[in-house]
């Protein structure tokens, strides 16, 4: 499995606990970048699997259950 993927995975189960989470807050989580955080986010949000929110400057998003 490749890197990209496995941080995906694991940013998937993450947002599968049900909570709203920002990108800082995955990024601090995982020991990525604010970029690459955000880049997972974007992709699994075009597989229709999270929601992004943006409320005040800052990304929120949330797990679809897909």
């Amino acid at each position: 499995m490749s890197k990209k993927n496995d941080y995906r995975d694991r940013i998937l189960n993450f947002l599968n606990k049900g909570k709203v989470v920002t990108t800082t807050e995955v990024a601090e989580r995982f020991k990525l970048s604010w970029n690459t955080a955000e880049k997972c986010l974007l992709e699994i949000a075009l597989e229709g699997k999270a929601t992004r929110m943006k409320k005040a400057g800052v990304n929120l998003w949330v797990y679809n259950g897909k």
